[in-house]
């Protein structure tokens, strides 16, 4: 008798939330990976499918293996196809640990490997792109972690300028004067992996365009194993939808234990049926390949008139 055929390596889950892209994988306790390539980041690196190499940036939610296993990899495969040197942007406390697991690659591979590790404190920011900031927030799990806001910012006119000649706000300008304000636009958030708290209520979660959510636990009796373990579960959603105003949130790290039927039923148990549209699981291909199949009739039509 022929053995079997090992199986095939796991399918990147994929959703178009225009005009970005949220794909990769996200098993918990394997592997958590999840790209968004017009904002030039990944969020986590579990381990490292060859579409997180195009992010020059890492954001690393905490220091477990499965969401930082690929760091290595990606540093590496960065230098070897001369795309630059990779950056890793991670918890204070993550930094120097970093450091060390980097330099003892120098040890095994008899080369280093550039790379750059950012230690990032809560509520600070770094630019990623042109007023384009990516932002820490602290969350709780049972290791020091981060939650993470992409933020554009955009420069406005304040309203008592408005009626104001091009030429007299040249010349309020340059005698020193303050003319426009700035406004913070959250993109999208980032969970990470984290229990419920009053963090995920802040202003960068609330009015994001995207929530990237950790939700690990769906089964009524695994409540317990979520607090434990300082996870998300199904029925913390019924609380955190009303706050955010999301067009799409994106469940992520759902275990192999939890079949994709059973967690839409949860889901749909949680959820209210008007809210469920914007509902979405990463990992769930069949409806995630529909969703997508409608949104291309649709501006296939839009073309065609």
């Amino acid at each position: 008798m022929l053995p079997k055929m090992p199986p095939r390596p796991g399918s990147l889950g994929f959703l178009y939330v225009p005009p970005y892209r949220i794909q990769g994988i996200s098993v918990a306790g394997e592997q958590t990976v999840i790209q968004i390539p017009e904002l030039d980041v990944c969020f986590d690196i579990g381990l490292c499918p060859r579409i997180a190499l195009a992010s020059p940036y890492i954001a690393l939610s905490h220091g477990h293996m499965d969401h930082l296993g690929g760091l290595p990899y990606y540093f590496s495969q960065r230098m070897f196809q001369r795309m630059g040197v990779g950056t890793c942007v991670c918890h204070p406390a993550l930094e120097k640990p970093l450091l060390r697991m980097m330099q003892a690659w120098v040890d095994l591979e008899e080369q280093r490997t550039p790379h750059h590790v950012v230690g990032l404190a809560p509520d600070d920011q770094m630019e990623i792109k042109n007023n384009i900031f990516l932002r820490a927030i602290a969350v709780s799990h049972t290791v020091p972690a981060l939650g993470f806001a992409i933020i554009e910012r955009r420069s406005k006119l304040k309203e008592e300028f408005h009626d104001l000649p091009q030429e007299k706000l040249r010349e309020l300008k340059s005698s020193g004067v303050e003319i426009t304000r700035t406004l913070e636009i959250p993109l999208v958030a980032y969970t990470g992996d984290t229990e419920l708290g009053p963090f995920l209520y802040r202003d960068e979660f609330a009015r994001a365009k995207i929530v990237i959510s950790e939700c690990t636990f769906f089964e009524r009796d695994h409540k317990n194993r979520a607090s434990v373990g300082k996870h998300l579960h199904i029925g913390d959603l019924a609380s955190l939808l009303p706050a955010w105003e999301a067009e799409a949130v994106i469940l992520t790290h759902l275990s192999r234990r939890t079949n994709l039927v059973h967690a839409r039923e949860h889901i749909a148990k949680h959820v209210p049926e008007e809210e469920l549209p914007r509902v979405h699981v990463l990992m769930d291909h069949r409806a995630n390949r529909l969703r997508y199949e409608a949104q291309t009739a649709a501006v296939n039509e839009h073309s065609a008139c």
